[in-house]
């Protein structure tokens, strides 16, 4: 498959699929610090954090696939290697033994951000390229997050 099968000029997609392989890197380190929150959250909040944790890294997960997809249907190829992740991915793992349940809130709150701002930017990409495709795709993504931070934001007690 070429761009153009789907009426996209080629010089438009590539930067839309490096910025879609960077996304899925930050994806990758993400998704497994939320495996890491969900298996390692101790004290008075396990039930809430560890059923939220959960739903996240699903979700986390399901979005993977649909980036890896996606930079497929544009006729390319995702990155699917852990050295090329933690070499690109602006998220940093975090080691999550022994880690607060307040600070591991706190770094899923950073990660959003990082995610958010990563999706902004190529929304902004994909509107010049007409790429509307990929542009609902990111849009949708940045909701789910947009939600969960007001929600970890409100369960911190942060406003």
């Amino acid at each position: 498959m070429n761009a153009k099968e789907i009426s996209l000029e080629e010089k438009e997609v590539k930067p839309i699929v490096d910025q879609l392989n960077d996304l899925l890197a930050n994806y990758h380190i993400h998704y497994q610090k939320l495996r890491g929150c969900h298996w390692n959250i101790k004290g008075p909040h396990f039930f809430t954090l560890h059923i939220k944790f959960e739903e996240l890294y699903n979700n986390a997960q399901q979005t993977i696939d649909e980036l890896a997809e996606r930079i497929l249907t544009l006729g390319k190829s995702p990155y699917s290697t852990f050295a090329d992740y933690i070499k690109i991915s602006k998220i940093k793992e975090a080691n999550t033994i022994g880690m607060k349940d307040s600070d591991m809130v706190a770094a899923i709150l950073d990660d959003f951000s990082n995610l958010i701002e990563l999706e902004r930017e190529i929304m902004s990409t994909t509107a010049d390229a007409g790429d509307d495709g990929t542009n609902d795709l990111i849009n949708k993504f940045m909701q789910f997050k947009e939600k969960n931070t007001w929600m970890l934001r409100s369960f911190a007690g942060k406003s």
